[in-house]
């Protein structure tokens, strides 16, 4: 573990480079907080801290210094790490759960918001459906204050989509191209969980993040097609061939199966929250910057 900057920080940002986890560092930093990121890599948190932030580099796997990280801090987002898609996913991120969730004993830290998903649920073998619910069963189990933000399908899991969209017109889905479900862009979770922290320490609860509307991929296709002034077509992966689909992207055959059912979860079991916190971008302004090269913008506030 290697640490840089002050011996004490507000907040500590557990993925602080990624999507979400940098979103929250600059969400808290445009309000004058201390905040310090924790990553794997150094050199990809260099543009935060040139905007304020201190560097942690750690593994959360490695419990004793993910512990001496979060000690430094007083409030901490929690992101469970993806795990490799080649490797048995579940398993991999169960791993990580467990260990964030024993870095927290003896942190002395005073409030915990993590990012959980849409659709948590208990059971075993349904990617993030169950992982994310074991996250937040165990900080329901222990003493520190712990909000939850439950995110919608995240707009950014487009980004890869871009490449084809570009060189061929397509865009692959795994859903109906009209089915329509809540997404929201990372900049929106990040500001939503720099909320979070700064309420009191007892204010805790379960929220459910999403963008202004919900969206189709056909929207997602249409967006696509406006920025890159192109005609882009959704092609539709069918339900029998989605496991298979997965194993030829790279994922093993645990994960593919895992993330078979968890996208079979979304389609048949949709969430339909009462009353969600909507996040401002719009999927066409995302994909906007994404096309553009500059998703950065939205993450800094486009000051």
């Amino acid at each position: 573990m290697n640490q840089q900057g002050k011996d004490e920080t507000m907040h500590v940002i557990l993925g602080g480079t990624g999507h979400v986890g940098s979103a929250a560092a600059m969400a808290l930093l445009r309000q004058g907080e201390d905040v310090t990121v924790v990553t794997r890599d150094e050199s990809k948190a260099a543009w935060l801290v040139e905007q304020g932030a201190e560097a942690a580099v750690a593994d959360v796997l490695d419990v004793e210094a993910l512990r001496e990280v979060l000690r430094r801090g007083k409030r901490a987002f929690l992101l469970n790490p993806p795990a490799d898609p080649s490797t048995d996913t579940d398993a991999e991120e169960r791993k990580t759960v467990g260990a964030i969730a024993a870095a927290l004993e003896g942190s002395g830290l005073e409030k915990l918001v993590a990012e959980s998903t849409y659709g948590a649920q208990a059971g075993e073998g349904v990617g993030d459906l169950t992982v994310l619910y074991g996250l937040e069963q165990k900080l329901k189990a222990q003493a520190i204050p712990a909000s939850i933000n439950r995110a919608a399908y995240y707009m950014s899991n487009w980004d890869q989509a871009l490449e084809t969209a570009r060189r061929d017109g397509v865009i692959t889905s795994f859903f109906p191209a009209d089915f329509e479900l809540p997404m929201v862009a990372p900049q929106d979770l990040g500001e939503a969980a720099a909320r979070r922290l700064l309420e009191p320490a007892d204010k805790t609860g379960t929220h459910y993040i999403e963008g202004p509307r919900r969206y189709s991929a056909a929207d997602v296709a249409a967006a696509f097609s406006a920025a890159l002034r192109k005609n882009v077509r959704v092609v539709t992966v069918p339900r029998e061939r989605w496991t298979e689909t997965y194993e030829k992207l790279g994922f093993s055959k645990a994960a593919a199966e895992s993330y078979a059912r968890m996208t079979g979860a979304t389609l048949d079991k949709p969430m339909q929250p009462e009353n969600p916190e909507r996040g401002t971008t719009s999927l066409e302004s995302y994909i906007a910057a994404l096309v553009e090269g500059r998703p950065e913008d939205l993450l800094k506030g486009a000051a």
